[in-house]
Formats: C-alpha cells, structure tokens, sequence
C-alpha cells in the first residue's frame, strides 16, 4: 500500500545509497539492489524532501515519450514494492 502522495519518502534506517564496482546500488541489510534508469532516479529523490507526487512529476518530464499514467502506475508499484520490503518510509 502506497500512501498519499503527498507523503515523502525516504530511505528506513539501515538502508544507503552505495556503488558498487562503479554502479549505483541500494544497500539494505543483508542484501543490495542494483539501481538503473528509472530505479535510480526514483531512489534519490526519496530523501524525505520530495512528495510523491513530486517525484511523479519529476519523472513524468524526465520519461516525457511514455504514457504519464503508466510512469505514474510504475513509480506508485516500485515505492509499494521498497516500502513492503521495507526499505522505504513516509513522512507525512
């Protein structure tokens, strides 16, 4: 479940950005998830600054050649996905 996106997420306790032989990864404890594209741009913008929505808009202009609501569809799935893996949280 994806909260409202005016919420900010940012990464749990426990969990960094890193690099790993020169890729960009999400480290959490006791595994690590390799971020590309997408992935990537969506992560660094979940610093608990930006809202959901925010980073809807932000990639919506990035990925400007895509349907904006399957870029919408996509982004809300991903952050569901951090936070049930719990990666993510959200501040109001």
């Amino acid at each position: 479940m994806v909260p409202d996106t005016n919420s900010k997420p940012r990464l749990a306790p426990g969990c960094r950005l890193g690099e790993n032989n020169q890729q960009r990864v999400l480290l959490m404890p006791e595994r690590a998830l390799r971020l590309l594209g997408p992935s990537l741009e969506i992560i660094e913008r979940c610093d608990g600054q930006h809202t959901i929505q925010q980073i809807i808009a932000d990639l919506q202009k990035i990925y400007s050649k895509a349907e904006p609501q399957k870029v919408e569809q996509d982004i809300l799935g991903y952050l569901a996905l951090l936070q049930k893996e719990r990666a993510l949280d959200f501040e109001p």
